[in-house]
């Protein structure tokens, strides 16, 4: 069957579902009544009847409600599999126990149609826990018939633009999104119980600061200005620290206007930490512990990630950038300028690229794909890390790491630049003071050490997930006129 068939044979089962619905009306039956309540889910009922036998009835009633999976009508009875959020279990539904009119509607039924079940509990005799109806009630007419499967790259793209479809019939994804949860609260138990205050900062800022990234725009009607959405909370945290709040932590979202690919998602989700008279050889510390406590491992726990086996023993190594391009590139940038060296190991490079831009190059082509087991990258130009304490033994060099994980960068922290001298100087040369910031620092910041790591590349590291977009729910894609 082609594509046009397949559609035709879709709109068919939707002009007769809406026919459906409309003779309800008539009739009527409400097919989206208002409420139901319900006793119990599926599991809950599965679980605590684990002991029956087959053949064995309950006295004990229940209510669920879900959505009708499969049907088996046999004439004066019938079989279907309802599902809830807690999982599937199966219902009996006979003619003489809920008369005929509601048989009538049952056997009506389209795969997709909400119920609301009452009844009791029994195992039939093939052994199967399930709930003996005593009445029914439809909840919500499906109009448009559920996918029996996905497969191929188009119901890749699919699955993305239509994330309700896919964590329905799939409940690998909804296993991906129930850990996601679970991660980001483990985090904040992790902070939390460690006396951390958990804050919020805003999202429309009057400077995009905190890190090297393209903003996205937007204006103020009321106030006759632009803003920027935020690329990064990290100046706003660090005025909580000016105002004596020594522990700091925000789990939110940035905003990058820059590109889409497997790991990259124009709006993501992050950590940021900062803490009052740690440098950062004390927040590596914190990243490794918090980074296995969150997974779930021991410190000698061997996990899986796109086919590599990757070692989580602490301490973790931590090794210089130069170190790790000299290994896998070959060019020595301490001795070497980045445009030549980037020229020597066969990376374009067009007139006006930034430096840093050309590090990224050097590193991701060569070096990036090497760091499968954990290491935090070390001594990053100090001239690529404004926000960053310079080193006191080589001032062109920053007290600032990167984690990489399995290939993928996790986590990007450092010792806190609280001169506000010092910061001054480094923010004019990339074009853009934020006086009000300056302001805070002259009152005075205490030492500190912060970290940022990206949720949504921790939760695909957990999940073994090759794309960012299977870790989050709605990611951003092109138009579908554009594909």
């Amino acid at each position: 069957m082609d594509d046009k068939e397949t559609l035709h044979g879709l709109a068919a089962i939707r002009k007769e579902r809406m026919e459906k619905a409309i003779k309800m009306k008539q009739e009527g039956v409400n097919p989206y009544p208002h409420y139901f309540e319900c006793t119990t889910t599926n599991k809950k009922i599965l679980d605590s009847h684990q002991k029956l036998k087959p053949g064995e009835k309950t006295s004990d009633n229940v209510s669920i409600a879900g959505r009708i999976m499969t049907m088996r009508i046999m004439g004066k009875a019938g079989f279907a599999d309802l599902l809830d959020a807690s999982g599937k279990i199966q219902i009996y539904v006979r003619k003489d126990e809920i008369g005929d009119k509601s048989y009538s509607q049952f056997c009506e039924t389209d795969i997709g149609d909400f119920f609301g079940v009452h009844g009791t509990v029994f195992r039939t005799k093939t052994g199967e826990t399930s709930v003996w109806a005593s009445d029914l009630v439809l909840l919500s007419k499906s109009i448009r018939p559920l996918p029996e499967k996905w497969h191929g790259l188009k119901d890749v793209e699919a699955r993305y633009r239509m994330r309700y479809l896919d964590l329905l019939v799939n409940s690998s994804v909804r296993d991906i999104f129930k850990k996601r949860t679970e991660f980001i609260q483990r985090i904040r138990n992790y902070f939390i119980s460690r006396g951390f205050l958990e804050v919020e900062t805003p999202m429309m800022q009057t400077h995009a600061g905190g890190a090297m990234a393209k903003p996205f725009v937007t204006f103020h009607n009321a106030l006759d200005m632009h803003l920027y959405m935020r690329i990064a909370p990290e100046l706003y945290l660090k005025r909580l620290l000016v105002g004596g709040i020594e522990k700091v932590f925000e789990l939110g979202r940035s905003f990058r206007n820059e590109g889409i690919s497997t790991r990259h998602n124009p709006e993501f989700t992050m950590l940021e930490v900062y803490q009052a008279y740690i440098d950062y050889h004390k927040v590596m510390d914190m990243c490794e512990e918090l980074i296995t406590e969150v997974l779930g491992c021991s410190d000698k726990e061997v996990i899986e990630y796109q086919g590599k086996k990757i070692e989580l023993k602490r301490p973790w190594p931590r090794v210089s950038l130069n170190e790790l391009i000299k290994k896998y590139a070959g060019v020595d940038l301490e001795k070497q300028e980045l445009t030549s060296a980037a020229k020597q190991v066969g990376i374009e490079i067009t007139e006006g690229t930034p430096k840093h831009k050309i590090l990224d190059h050097i590193f991701d082509q060569f070096a990036k794909e090497h760091l499968i087991n954990p290491v935090f990258v070390t001594e990053w130009p100090q001239e690529f890390s404004p926000l960053a304490k310079a080193m006191d033994d080589d001032p062109s060099k920053a007290e600032r790491f990167e984690l990489y994980i399995g290939g993928l960068e996790l986590a990007n922290g450092y010792s806190e630049l609280n001169d506000p001298e010092a910061q001054r100087r480094n923010m004019e040369g990339q074009g853009d003071v934020d006086e009000d910031y300056i302001s805070a620092l002259e009152y005075g910041m205490p030492p500190a050490g912060g970290l940022g790591i990206g949720i949504d590349r921790l939760v695909m590291l957990a999940c073994n997930a090759s794309s960012i977009r299977d870790v989050i729910l709605f990611p951003c894609l092109r138009p579908r006129e554009n594909l």
